[in-house]
């Protein structure tokens, strides 16, 4: 990666963490943790990889992203916006009556939301799906799918990757949120993966890549460049991430969702701010 697309995607990257905080500050409490530390997978997906047109959201052979984790969906909201589907201050209407920014996805109120998300697990299985109808038509284009590690305790999200194999779906990519935070707890305590999610996507036959750093946008890039490569199985690139990354009061505590004082709130965008005006002039 040249040093001006790595620059380019941390600054989208800070943006599109900034853009979260106010979003989900406009409604003064939120699932901060998993939408803050998917900002960086979002700014390398939207601001370089993916074939997507917000001028024709629906094109046909556009790559698809599927926020399983469809309670992230602020991070997708700011993403969308700031990439110009529509202006990003209009999700500052996050989950407000008659809202076309519903707390989950929805492909029916946002556009550029390719898949209604938030029952956990079932957004693995539709990205599969999607994954399976563009090989059947013969359209171009990856899907990509977004999961978070505490809904990896879903069955459904085997289903899906036992299927994803058995297919060989070199044109679906799954991401793996590997925070280690879910609603109750350390993921570790509330419900062990044994061998780790690496060894599981492993053994159903996707290629692994881990990420020691999953809010690194070059790590993030590289992974996807090199998961286009791979031919006959699909690829699973597992973010060691900091959940709530960015946020000051979610990041230490890794909190699910968050309902800070206004205070707390004004500090943690003026802080984000900082950081995205720290970036810009590096």
């Amino acid at each position: 990666m040249d040093k001006q697309l790595k620059h380019d995607l941390q600054v989208f990257a800070a943006e599109i963490r900034l853009q979260t905080l106010k979003i989900i500050g406009s409604r003064g409490f939120g699932h901060v943790g998993g939408s803050m530390s998917m900002a960086d997978t979002m700014a390398v997906l939207y601001g370089e990889v993916m074939n997507v047109d917000p001028k024709n959201p629906k094109k046909e052979d556009r790559d698809w992203f599927v926020l399983s984790k469809g309670h992230g969906g602020p991070v997708m909201y700011a993403t969308l916006g700031l990439k110009g589907y529509y202006p990003v201050e209009d999700a500052y209407q996050l989950n407000q009556p008659n809202t076309k920014f519903p707390s989950h996805t929805d492909r029916l109120q946002t556009i550029g939301v390719d898949m209604t998300t938030g029952s956990l697990g079932q957004g693995a299985s539709e990205a599969v799906g999607a994954a399976i109808g563009k090989k059947v038509q013969g359209i171009p284009g990856t899907v990509y799918c977004a999961v978070g590690d505490g809904e990896c305790d879903e069955g459904q999200v085997w289903e899906a990757a036992q299927c994803a194999a058995h297919y060989k779906l070199d044109n679906f990519v799954l991401f793996v949120d590997n925070n280690k935070r879910q609603l109750d707890g350390d993921v570790s305590q509330v419900m062990s993966h044994g061998k780790g999610i690496s060894a599981k996507l492993d053994a159903f036959g996707f290629n692994v890549i881990e990420l020691a750093d999953g809010n690194d946008v070059e790590q993030i890039y590289d992974a996807v460049m090199a998961a286009k490569e791979v031919k006959g199985q699909p690829t699973a690139i597992i973010l060691n991430t900091v959940k709530g990354k960015g946020a000051i009061f979610a990041e230490s505590s890794g909190a699910h969702s968050s309902q800070p004082s206004q205070e707390q709130w004004d500090e943690a965008i003026a802080v984000s701010q900082a950081a995205l005006d720290e970036i810009k002039n590096a």
